[in-house]
């Protein structure tokens, strides 16, 4: 009987001590929200973090102020608050919502874009559109810190409007801002947003850079990692190696390509960027001359990700545009299979203000486009500075389609990737042997030969394992992605190889 009642006394102890404890933990979880400050992201609904989508290149011109100096965690502050509110104006344009406006925008102020939004809607007219550079001057600063007035000059935009659901203009421009910003809450919120002097429109770059050498090289990757090769099995003795091999093929080139998410996308990762500089010096010192595909296995176009590609490509361009192993860039690896999912025009759009803003910070390097095949390597063929298309067809008509393209531009033309796969086994049981393909290579260097071509051949290795975003995953499709190679898994360098290198 009494160890029952101790045993009782025990048991209600506990409960008591752990209720208390929840008591307790729950106050101090009452007391920490309390003094928590409200998560930025919440108070200004926004659905994505914008400064992960929205990237615009952002320069201050000066912030010198007669009165009360700028401080820099103002400064910060007045900049990440202006570029949220463009940022939210332009989903309001595209959506036809008020959704963030009043978190972003003093009462007068937001009066307006309520009412342009109802217009818009009424006219079933929407916008996609976005700011890409903005250049901000300081012209006042109030005593008090509340007030702000701002210049934002050289503001580059691109804008789709859609009415009634069909493409109605596109084009991308440059203007000047007059912004006066009011602190409320504890945030910057625009007051004033005037446009100040004419619109102008942005002309595509012009061409002007030319090859200064006979390309005769190879795209690359190497065997234990294809289409990764600046991952954890990055090796320099091995890309030494690798261009030893290229020289005793007495090929002059190598064609690279930067993986747009394996590069951290619009944050570069730096771990990335000093393999590709080490790739580029082992290059160098093996006298090859490098093309950089700047955007591999990119696909989105849409024009609220333009930011994040144009900081892409400005980290990657300003890191190596002085490299010595540079000799061109390619924007994009064969953009025109996009066109039917992401639509022709929107794809065109992206790669032009890619050009576009390449050439604006590197005037030097000639600049081309991967095209998938011949029938589409004039797009934008006064933008780039030598055409480059993809063959994969019978060679007999090569010529014919060089022959063709020669006579439509006075563009240098580069035969950027071609190659027979020599896989012929169980997936395959009729496909092409290695006879074949040494074949294949011969009457191709007759045509180079006679027509003078500039080429890069796909590729150096055949590769043990394939990615399934690169072919897919039926087998079919991969293994014969895995034999182009001119050695084999077992280091065996096949006829191809030989036919190349006595050439």
């Amino acid at each position: 009987m009494k160890k029952n009642k101790t045993l009782y006394r025990l048991l209600i102890l506990s409960a008591f001590i752990v209720i208390n404890a929840g008591v307790i933990y729950g106050i101090s979880q009452v007391y920490a929200y309390l003094n928590t400050g409200a998560d930025r992201s919440q108070i200004l609904h926004l659905d994505v973090v914008s400064d992960q989508y929205y990237t615009p290149d952002i320069t201050w011109s000066t912030i010198e102020n007669p009165g009360r100096p700028l401080e820099p965690f103002n400064q910060q502050k007045i900049e990440k608050d202006y570029l949220d509110a463009w940022y939210i104006r332009n989903i309001s344009f595209k959506t036809g919502s008020h959704h963030g406006i009043e978190d972003h925008y003093t009462s007068k102020a937001r009066q307006k874009l309520y009412e342009t939004l109802e217009e818009n809607n009424t006219q079933e007219i929407y916008i996609e559109g976005t700011t890409l550079t903005h250049d901000l001057s300081l012209e006042f600063y109030s005593a008090d810190g509340t007030l702000v007035v701002l210049t934002d000059r050289n503001v580059s935009s691109f804008q789709r409007v859609f009415k009634e659901g069909q493409l109605y203009y596109q084009g991308e421009s440059v203007d000047n801002y007059r912004i006066i910003m009011l602190l409320e809450d504890g945030f910057w919120r625009i007051r004033h947003l005037e446009k100040i002097g004419p619109t102008s429109e942005i002309t595509p770059s012009q061409a002007s850079n030319h090859i200064a050498t006979s390309i005769a090289g190879i795209n690359y990757y190497p065997q234990e990692n294809p289409w990764n090769t600046f991952g954890d099995q990055f090796d320099t003795e091995t890309l030494q190696k690798d261009f030893q091999v290229i020289n005793d093929l007495h090929l002059n080139t190598i064609r690279i390509f930067i993986g747009y998410e394996d590069f951290g996308n619009s944050q570069v990762s730096p771990d990335r960027l000093e393999k590709l500089i080490g790739l580029l010096n082992v290059a160098s010192q093996e006298g090859l001359d490098v093309i950089v595909t700047l955007f591999d296995f990119y696909g989105n176009y849409e024009v609220s990700d333009w930011t994040r590609t144009q900081k892409h490509l400005l980290t990657i361009v300003s890191a190596i545009k002085d490299h010595p192993a540079l000799l061109a860039w390619d924007i994009k690896n064969e953009p025109d299979l996009d066109f039917k999912q992401r639509g022709e025009d929107l794809v065109l759009a992206w790669l032009q203000h890619s050009i576009t803003t390449l050439r604006c910070i590197d005037q030097e390097h000639p600049i081309t486009i991967g095209w998938s095949s011949p029938d589409a390597a004039l797009f934008l063929e006064k933008e780039v500075d030598y055409i480059s298309f993809h063959y994969y067809k019978n060679l007999k008509n090569l010529s014919q389609v060089y022959t063709k393209l020669k006579a439509q531009t006075p563009k240098q033309i580069v035969l950027e990737e071609f190659g027979m796969s020599s896989y012929r086994g169980l997936w395959n049981p009729f496909g092409y042997s290695e006879k074949d393909q040494a074949q294949y290579y011969r009457d191709f260097l007759e045509i180079q030969k006679r027509d003078s071509l500039h080429y890069l051949s796909w590729t150096l290795y055949d590769f043990r394992e394939i990615p399934n975003n690169v072919s897919g995953v039926y087998p079919w499709r991969k293994n014969k992605q895995a034999y182009f190679g001119l050695i084999d898994i077992h280091g065996v360098k096949d006829d191809a190889y030989s036919v190349l290198k006595n050439r």
